[in-house]
């Protein structure tokens, strides 16, 4: 691999387009300085941004097209629609040419997934791919997927989101062998959906190359970091999030409010300021942006549609944290162990 690292943008993505794209482009190059971009959408709005940063401008490519996915597009009218020609399309396409190593979007999540899912096919041994993004605990953060890229899953699909992502937190988290919990409803090996129960099962007789199965982890375990990896099918996952980013906000709000009541509050706010900065810092899902859609033939990142320069910036930093440490080679290999000794022990009992 060359070590420049060769980045995608969906410039028409999300709620703001161009105006958090191209200055959160510049904040990543910043960080980056081996990093060059292709600039996918409407040449006449990127151009005057880019004037605006001229290293970024040095260090990118800008591709013209007018045609743009919409945030409330279906996916398979955005697929319909937008196929060879949308900026979102263009982005996916410069992974699949080998132009870019990794593509980056803030926009509509069903479009995205669907258009890559279409473009750049599975990996070889994966059904269905996945949606990990980073969550904040009490001891760092961890892994959570999928959180919404499809509905359901078997207990070999849970076994193959397991491998997925274990392989991105050994690039992310830096742990060469992450603890991996399966999200269910009690921690008792008979609790829970059958298809949950016999993914336990898999991954506690069957172990897996870079992956310590500690079982079953409840919703309220995920913060506390009872796993560096917790997998659950989309729709469970996504309510997860959902609650949690919800929750956040909530005690933000709380607090505020709080803060105001009186002038003591307030007074104690100041005397407590760093400490509140802390909390603040660390609750701020900008630093957290980024959801990585895992199992591809190619790396694409989703950035939050509402996010600002710095948040987009930080979903830039996850696809090149993923390219960087070959993120696609690891899932590859691990995904292939393990289904060799599926195969193995298959073919084991069924010669008993």
């Amino acid at each position: 691999m060359s070590n420049t690292i060769r980045i995608a943008l969906d410039a028409m993505g999300g709620d703001h387009g161009p105006s958090v794209v191209v200055p959160g482009a510049e904040l990543a190059l910043a960080k980056h300085p081996d990093s060059t971009f292709i600039l996918v959408g409407d040449q006449t709005k990127i151009e005057p941004l880019l004037a605006a940063h001229p290293r970024l401008k040095a260090s990118s490519k800008l591709v013209h097209t007018d045609v743009a996915v919409r945030m409330d597009d279906k996916p398979s009218q955005a697929l319909r629609n937008g196929r060879w020609k949308s900026s979102m399309w263009l982005a996916i396409d410069a992974v699949k040419k080998g132009e870019a190593d990794v593509a980056v979007s803030a926009g509509n999540t069903g479009a995205l997934m669907a258009m890559a899912k279409f473009h750049l096919r599975t990996m070889p041994g994966i059904e269905r791919p996945a949606i990990a993004a980073i969550w904040p605990t009490l001891k760092g953060e961890c892994i959570v997927l999928d959180l919404g890229a499809s509905i359901g899953a078997d207990a070999e699909h849970l076994c193959d989101m397991a491998v997925m992502g274990s392989a991105m937190a050994r690039v992310l988290l830096n742990v060469d062998r992450p603890t991996v919990g399966l999200l269910n409803i009690g921690v008792e090996e008979v609790k829970g959906l059958e298809a949950v129960r016999e993914a336990g099962r898999i991954l506690r007789e069957q172990p897996i190359p870079h992956i310590d199965y500690v079982g079953f982890v409840e919703g309220d375990d995920i913060g506390r970091h009872k796993a560096d990896v917790v997998v659950t099918e989309g729709f469970s996952g996504n309510i997860a999030l959902k609650a949690a980013e919800g929750t956040a906000k909530q005690f933000a709000e709380y607090l505020r409010s709080q803060i105001k009541k009186s002038i003591w509050s307030q007074l104690g706010y100041l005397l407590a300021r760093p400490a509140f900065q802390a909390l603040r810092d660390k609750m701020d899902p900008r630093k957290s942006n980024g959801g990585v859609f895992l199992g591809l033939n190619g790396v694409v990142i989703k950035s939050h549609g509402g996010t600002d320069a710095e948040g987009f910036a930080a979903a830039i930093d996850v696809g090149y944290e993923m390219v960087r440490d070959e993120l696609l080679a690891k899932i590859g290999e691990t995904v292939d162990r393990h289904h060799q000794d599926t195969a193995a022990q298959a073919a084991g009992g069924a010669a008993s």
